[in-house]
């Protein structure tokens, strides 16, 4: 090649016309290839996942067409370079760059992917869905976690003293931990309640002798409304430290209630008693009936407990459910001439 054209053998700032143009033939070349694949494949592959009803499909194609070609591109490029002879100042410039470059793509790539599957995560219902603030705080700190590793990477790179950086920042964060450590702390447990998702806005919980339902869940305090209507404000390290009861969750209720009838019941209405109590309570909607037994003998009654599942969790429908019962039993017990026992006391005076 030199032979037949030698005004390729000229150099120019240390490398011939010949290294020149077989490196910007590799650069070219790879543009090109990358080009044909952008025609013909992406774009069908994009067509393809515009007509799927998945979305993951079409974030990897994005991600690969946004991401992943310009570092392609920066490898080319990178390589193309190389096969020429640089001056040293030049090929530091050339490293930094390709570093800088390097860096932020990765690292854009990577915060998307953090996005994505933490809305993905959220969209499955694993987290209070109404609470699009925190979702969009615990985003932007994962961000800003990731950015902030990716500037500590390039700054190791470029020669500055990280270990002295980290150091002093480590003393400085140890101090302010130790005079926030209670803000730090509800902080912490904000996260631990947001992705534990022990209850959710709307819900009916109990904590301790605190009930309401659940307003709002803030990053140092959690607010309840109680029954009486105050508004409770409870620190989120108390609540993850706490025993939460979680009505809403409740898939069924167990109910359990006693009564008592007069001493002087015969031996038959006593075993007639529980077939009564299964009738009423299989007759009522929505319950299941589990036992019903002569439990004991009382200071002034015969006890029976009864036991049935009620088929939802809303108050109201087991308070409604229990009048009808009650109402049920009452009739029953009436029409059977079963009395139900009272407070009673006998007094034996003897004449002197």
């Amino acid at each position: 090649m030199l032979e037949m054209f030698p005004n390729l053998g000229n150099e120019y700032f240390g490398n011939s016309l010949y290294a020149y143009g077989k490196s910007g033939i590799i650069f070219l070349s790879a543009v090109f290839v990358l080009y044909l694949l952008n025609l013909f494949v992406i774009k069908r592959l994009r067509a393809f996942t515009q007509k799927t009803k998945t979305l993951i499909d079409d974030f990897v194609l994005t991600l690969f067409a946004n991401r992943v070609l310009p570092l392609i591109y920066l490898g080319a490029f990178y390589f193309a370079v190389y096969q020429l002879k640089l001056a040293p100042s030049i090929a530091k410039t050339i490293n930094i760059a390709a570093l800088v470059v390097l860096v932020l793509q990765v690292t854009r790539m990577m915060t998307a992917i953090v996005s994505v599957l933490l809305h993905y995560y959220w969209k499955q219902g694993k987290v209070m869905q109404q609470d699009s603030m925190a979702a969009k705080t615990v985003t932007t700190i994962a961000k800003a976690v990731i950015w902030g590793l990716a500037a500590v990477f390039v700054m190791d790179n470029l020669g500055f003293n990280i270990s002295a950086v980290v150091a002093g920042l480590g003393i400085g964060g140890i101090a302010v931990a130790l005079a926030a450590q209670n803000i730090l702390g509800d902080l912490f447990n904000y996260f631990v309640i947001f992705f534990d998702t022990p209850f959710e806005y709307g819900d009916f919980i109990i904590i301790d002798d605190h009930m309401g339902v659940v307003e709002n869940v803030g990053i140092k305090t959690t607010r309840i409304r109680s029954l009486g209507g105050e508004q409770i404000v409870i620190a989120n390290s108390d609540l993850t430290s706490s025993r939460i009861r979680n009505f809403k969750r409740m898939q069924q209720r167990r109910v359990l209630f006693k009564l008592g009838v007069v001493y002087g019941t015969s031996y038959e209405k006593m075993k007639k008693i529980p077939l009564i109590l299964r009738e009423v309570i299989e007759s009522i909607k929505d319950t299941r009936f589990d036992r019903a037994h002569f439990q004991g003998y009382g200071d002034f009654s015969l006890n029976i407990e009864v036991v049935y599942y009620l088929l939802s969790p809303d108050y109201n429908v087991h308070m409604d459910v229990q009048e009808k019962i009650n109402l049920a039993i009452l009739e029953r017990f009436a029409a059977e001439q079963i009395e139900f026992a009272y407070p009673t006391q006998t007094l034996y005076v003897n004449k002197v």
